[in-house]
């Protein structure tokens, strides 16, 4: 006779009922129909993200249409283009070609340095190693954003230890003479745009060591050593395998440099000289100055950089590293 004569299995219903009052009936709701549940759950970020950030962004961008009245100081809201006319005039024009350019200067020399660094943790760095290169890494970002800036402000003023380590070495005259430049020097490096250039690439370094370091780990080691035994010099290496391949990591990178650096005010306004970023000018004429259409049509300006920014990385696969 069988064990199943002998032991009946217990009868155990296809189906359970339901539990039961308001809490059962909703989840027999959200078995039957998912998407609701998904609906439920996506709507208050989606809110969030409709309402408050692009509804705001669609508020600036109203703003940038109105104009400035001259001799009341009045907003004047009727659609214009004259503002952004206002944008093409020699000084806030110099402004927009002065935070690009010191944006496309901080990210490649992020890059340049990034990448050494990014190579050594993913072809190098095993266990106890990798775990100090992330930490390495990630510990600036732990500290205070202002506390930094202030420190490399006392690094970098003319009484500081960069200058008292110059004069040590014999190599003030160097110092000087860097200094004595029309666009890049200044009284110091605190104030100079030298001594901002060299916050920024400290402050956003680690945002592109890491989308590199995460390129590089995707590049099979056997391709390295295949162009190696096929004759190619270590610079034919890098230049036909390894960049092609973590190109897309740097642009990934540059990503945060780039739109990071256009969007900055506070480094400039700490260490630099009088001469305007585009988040300074944002907030002297949206504060000292009260003009919010010049300030709203001066923010657009990097939201249209960024743009077209982001659809040349996408096409680059950039987006893949992140």
């Amino acid at each position: 006779m069988s064990f199943d004569a002998i032991m009946p299995r217990a009868t155990v219903p296809a189906i359970l009922p339901g539990s039961g009052g308001m809490r059962g009936a909703l989840s027999d709701l959200f078995w039957r129909r998912p998407k609701v549940l998904l609906l439920l759950m996506l709507l208050p970020p989606v809110l969030w993200l409709g309402i408050v950030y692009i509804g705001s962004l669609f508020a600036l961008l109203a703003q940038s249409f109105f104009s400035i009245d001259e001799y009341s100081g009045l907003i004047n809201r009727q659609f214009t283009l004259k503002t952004y006319g206002d944008l093409f005039q020699a000084a806030n024009l110099d402004i927009i070609l002065r935070t690009v350019t010191m944006a496309a200067l901080v990210t490649l020399a992020s890059a340049i340095v990034a990448f050494p660094i990014a190579y050594y943790a993913a072809r190098y760095a095993r266990g106890r190693w990798k775990a100090l290169f992330y930490l390495g890494v990630m510990l600036p970002l732990w500290s205070s954003y202002l506390v930094k800036i202030y420190a490399w402000k006392l690094i970098l003023a003319k009484e500081g230890i960069l200058t008292w380590l110059l004069a040590k070495l014999h190599l003030s005259w160097l110092l000087d003479g860097w200094l004595s430049l029309p666009v890049v020097g200044g009284n110091s490096l605190s104030v100079s745009f030298t001594g901002t250039f060299i916050v920024f690439v400290y402050v956003w370094l680690p945002f592109m060591i890491l989308p590199v370091q995460a390129a590089l780990e995707r590049v099979p080691g056997n391709l390295v050593e295949a162009s190696s035994d096929l004759g190619a010099s270590p610079g034919q290496t890098f230049r036909n395998v390894l960049f092609p391949l973590a190109l897309p990591g740097i642009v990934a990178g540059s990503i945060f440099t780039f739109s990071l650096t256009l969007g900055d005010y506070i480094i400039p306004q700490i260490i630099g000289t009088s001469r305007l970023f585009i988040g300074q000018a944002v907030y002297s004429q949206q504060g000292t100055a009260g003009n919010i259409p010049l300030a709203a049509a001066f923010t657009v300006v990097p939201i249209v950089i960024m743009g077209f920014y982001l659809w040349g990385a996408k096409r680059m696969g950039a987006f893949d590293a992140l």
